[in-house]
């Protein structure tokens, strides 16, 4: 058995093995990759034929079963080719009509009811490929989870049934509203799976986080003496204002994703980046007016019945003594904190980027046994078939020199498309499709026949196909960073009339993503605590999870750079001096900080329960990301950072001060002349968070 080019494989507009495919669709439509398939592995026990009788019956009824299940239009019975060596092993090729998306339940009974009979009659039978239900991302009960750590998080943090409802609504409202989008876009437009996923992921995770600061700032207007209607419109004109910057950070990062020229990124982005958006509305819209429902209400039966907290009065909070610690000994603390990312970040050196296959399911799965009895009886190179495509030129010289080459098992025939144009072949290599030889060998081959007389040669096939996509990515991971990087230090210069808090701010996020990374490479390729985390095996990172991490992160790093920072320089801007402004902006700002970091992670850690590498992975890298850039870089590095900077970090000169427009993101226009009080929701007994 030869296998074919991929059918709903990942497509990279350009790449030698995409144009190759296409070439194929139009010569060899019988192989153009259209229609959903299966690969039926079956096996005898040890020291047996598939060809004895009571074998090659079963393997006959098998075969008979396969394609009497609905909606198959071909199945490939067993030869001489799609036969092992030792006759112990073989491969069924089985075709759909339809794509995997459309396969019928009744289809998916019919492969399960022909490997059940096979299992029973004496043979081992698993199944592979996109055809096999459960191919498809699993949640689990990962959005559950993180729902329900969010709820006690903000119950902790408000002490107010009304205030932790408020974000979950909200939140919740928002989803729905950004799958109901995605749901219609889908009509019209090819959406990949991912795309629900993340839009769940990221919808929590900021519909919720955008909710909470507003709705603290919220607590903390009506602290201060201000009636509902007044508090809401502060806390929409100073957190709202910091809602909307921080959302156009994640946007700028998602939509950025379009540079890769992947259009399955490109969706991904575009759709993410639709939610949070929505997100962002519904913080600024639907939340004010419901704080007019809730009125006082949003603090609890306590808080509303204790007295006012006195003008001036500090409270010694826990994140007011953490400030006090760091700023004693910034030097200590920056170092520190950077030697501490330096360390993790030590294994992204070894990073290597990838597609999923069957060898990465997990272990108990068909399509994972499917891939183990391949390799065990066909070699691990059977399961990353490349297909030499040959355009005008010798396609027998042509076999004659790839077989000739280190790493190649073996050659197919060659053979010609009707038009007589066209001939293609298959090569089996010595190694697996995610073993760097496997790189290797492809990069020889297209070496080896780049100058054959007389046509063109290209390699192609799932395999080369996650190659050139890996390599399209892993190119496009520098311009991406540098893009978004770029656009967001120009929003933090306007947000921030700084131009050395951009600066700090951008070169924090590169540590955040050098220990990601690193935290990363330690799990799913080194093996570090690969039973804990249920990782089935390891192998390179997928290759679309960098980028995609660096963009959800960056624009999360951001929020909480956002939302910390502009709270001190508002201390700033109404006079106090730079180290009062750190301490008083930072007590004010770092206990909801810390309750969106901890949802955030929790959220991010709930997908780790997945089964599913394609959501295990950014689950585990953006709940890494969370935690190092919250606690370590924004609350530790960076008021350390600012301590030691002084009253330079708020500089701006004269001439970009004149250019730059001033958007009152602290909301000094709203300042009375009464003087406020300095805590917000530390006037309410609610219990402290970080206790």
């Amino acid at each position: 058995m030869w296998s074919g080019t991929p059918t709903n494989g990942l497509e990279v507009p350009g790449t030698e093995a995409q144009v190759a495919i296409d070439t194929l669709r139009r010569e060899f439509p019988q192989a153009g990759g259209e229609g959903a398939s299966a690969q039926v592995v079956v096996s005898a026990h040890e020291g047996q034929k598939l060809t004895d009788p009571a074998n090659a019956a079963a393997v006959s009824e098998l075969v008979s079963r396969l394609g009497g299940s609905p909606q198959v239009v071909d199945v490939a019975a067993l030869d001489e080719r799609s036969t092992s060596p030792d006759g112990r092993f073989g491969i069924i090729d089985v075709s759909y009509g339809v794509d995997g998306d459309e396969l019928t339940t009744a289809a998916q009974d019919g492969l399960t009811a022909a490997l059940e009979g096979a299992r029973t009659a004496g043979l081992t039978a698993e199944a592979g490929g996109n055809a096999v239900e459960g191919g498809q991302p699993e949640l689990g009960n990962a959005e559950i989870i993180g729902v329900i750590v969010a709820a006690l998080v903000l119950l902790l943090t408000f002490g107010s049934m009304v205030a932790a409802g408020l974000p979950l609504l909200t939140a919740i409202l928002g989803v729905v509203i950004g799958f109901t989008g995605i749901g219609l876009v889908s009509a019209v437009v090819d959406m990949p799976s991912a795309v629900s996923t993340l839009a769940l992921m990221l919808g929590l995770a900021v519909g919720i986080d955008y909710a909470l600061f507003i709705t603290s700032r919220y607590r903390s207007e009506l602290a201060k003496g201000h009636d509902p209607e007044e508090a809401a419109g502060r806390a929409v004109g100073t957190a709202g204002s910091a809602v909307v910057f921080a959302g156009l950070t994640v946007i700028i990062a998602l939509v950025g994703l379009m540079v890769v020229n992947v259009p399955f990124l490109t969706v991904m982005g575009l759709g993410s980046a639709g939610v949070v958006a929505v997100a962002v509305l519904i913080a600024l819209t639907l939340l004010p007016a419901l704080f007019g429902f809730a009125g006082r209400r949003i603090f609890g039966r306590r808080a509303r019945r204790a007295p006012a907290v006195v003008a001036g009065e500090q409270k010694m909070t826990l994140g007011r003594r953490w400030v006090m610690m760091v700023l004693r000994r910034p030097v200590i603390a920056v170092v520190a904190g950077v030697a501490v990312l330096g360390i993790a970040a030590i294994p992204a050196m070894d990073l290597r980027l990838g597609l999923p296959d069957d060898g990465t399911a997990a272990a108990d799965s068909s399509p994972r046994k499917a891939y183990d009895l391949t390799a065990q009886g066909f070699g691990p190179g059977y399961n990353g078939q490349l297909t030499i495509v040959v355009d005008g030129a010798d396609a027998d010289a042509v076999s004659a020199t790839v077989a000739a080459l280190p790493g190649v098992a073996g050659v197919s025939p060659a053979r010609a498309s009707e038009s007589g144009t066209v001939s293609i072949f298959q090569v089996i290599p010595t190694t697996g499709p995610n073993d760097p030889a496997t790189t290797d060998l492809v990069n020889a081959i297209r070496a080896a026949t780049a100058d054959v007389p007389g046509g063109d040669v290209s390699v192609t096939g799932i395999t080369a196909v996650n190659i050139d996509a890996s390599a399209t990515i892993s190119d496009s991971l520098l311009p991406y960073l540098a893009l978004i990087v770029g656009l967001a230090f120009l929003l933090l210069l306007v947000v921030f009339r700084s131009v050395l808090v951009p600066i700090k701010a951008t070169l924090g996020f590169l540590l955040t993503i050098g220990a990601t990374f690193g935290t990363m490479v330690a799990v799913f390729q080194w093996g570090w605590l690969n039973g804990l985390l249920g990782v089935p095996a390891t192998g390179p990172i997928v290759s679309m999870m960098p980028i995609f991490i660096i963009g959800i992160a960056f624009g999360l790093a951001m929020d909480y750079e956002v939302f910390l920072v502009t709270r001190m320089r508002e201390e700033h801007v109404a006079g106090a001096e730079p180290r009062a402004a750190i301490i008083d902006g930072f007590s004010a700002s770092s206990r909801v900080v810390t309750a969106a970091a901890v949802i955030m992670i929790s959220i991010f850690s709930g997908f780790m329960l997945s089964p599913d590498l394609q959501i295990k992975m950014p689950g585990l890298g953006l709940a890494t990301a969370v935690l190092v850039d919250a606690f370590l870089v924004r609350m530790t590095i960076v008021p350390a950072v600012l301590a030691l900077l002084g009253r330079s970090a708020w500089s701006l000169p004269a001439w970009l001060d004149r250019i730059l427009p001033n958007l009152d993101v602290e909301g000094s226009a709203l300042h009375t002349p009464t003087p406020p009080v300095t805590e917000e929701e530390d006037s309410a007994p609610a219990v402290e968070l970080a206790r």
